[in-house]
């Protein structure tokens, strides 16, 4: 078991054979969401290039989620930039990608660190949660269309990471503290300050420029 994942201070981390896994399972998720992305009667396929930049974009944000810069003490953790690589999907591409490469990288969270109460919680922890950062997408044209996008995948995983909290983790609610309000609260504190950080980079103006660069270079 530890050539694939071992125990350290109480944190589970991979070992060699636990990223080789996560990659195979990472090529399988892409290629899947390709094929369901094609239409049925169209010619055109899911291109090489986007496939490549889903993949890309998936492991960055895997990488980065374990990456902490800061951990609450009450739980939850601030990771380096992990959502905004896969609001870039969305931005890059629109909704329908960017929500399934969304929930692939849901299902990859679900794999790498699983924490299962009930059935139903794992698919709003996950797929949902993670998934709706895919709303992304919606403002792929738009002027300042990833800024809003960001915003409203970030408001989407909160949502979806309350309802859980709310529904499933009440018990674990602070002392005098009702379930709701603390699953806003709890969810909130590094939900929405890993937004603002990225926020503040991402309206830097050089890093503007260079993201719309690379969208070029993806639709090109």
């Amino acid at each position: 078991m530890s050539f694939f994942i071992k125990e350290v201070d109480g944190d589970l981390v991979l070992q060699t054979g636990g990223y080789i896994v996560a990659a195979v399972i990472l090529a399988v998720l892409v290629l899947i969401a390709g094929l369901l992305l094609s239409k049925r009667g169209e010619r055109k396929k899911m291109s090489a290039k986007q496939l490549a930049f889903c993949a890309v974009a998936l492991a960055l944000a895997m990488v980065t989620s374990m990456i902490k810069i800061f951990r609450f003490p009450f739980g939850g953790s601030v990771t380096l930039f992990s959502m905004l690589f896969i609001c870039l999907i969305g931005y890059f591409y629109g909704p329908g990608t960017g929500i399934l490469t969304a929930v692939a990288y849901g299902v990859l969270q679900f794999i790498l660190g699983p924490y299962i109460y009930t059935p139903i919680q794992v698919i709003v922890d996950y797929p949902l949660a993670f998934g709706a950062l895919g709303f992304a997408g919606l403002f792929w044209k738009s002027r300042n269309g990833l800024l809003k996008g960001y915003i409203i995948g970030v408001v989407g995983r909160w949502v979806f990471s309350v309802i859980s909290g709310w529904v499933f983790f009440g018990e674990y609610a602070w002392d005098g503290w009702a379930a709701l309000p603390y699953s806003l609260c709890y969810n909130g504190a590094y939900i929405f300050a890993e937004a603002i950080i990225t926020i503040i980079l991402i309206s830097i103006p050089p890093v503007k420029k260079a993201i719309n660069y690379v969208k070029n270079m993806a639709l090109a």
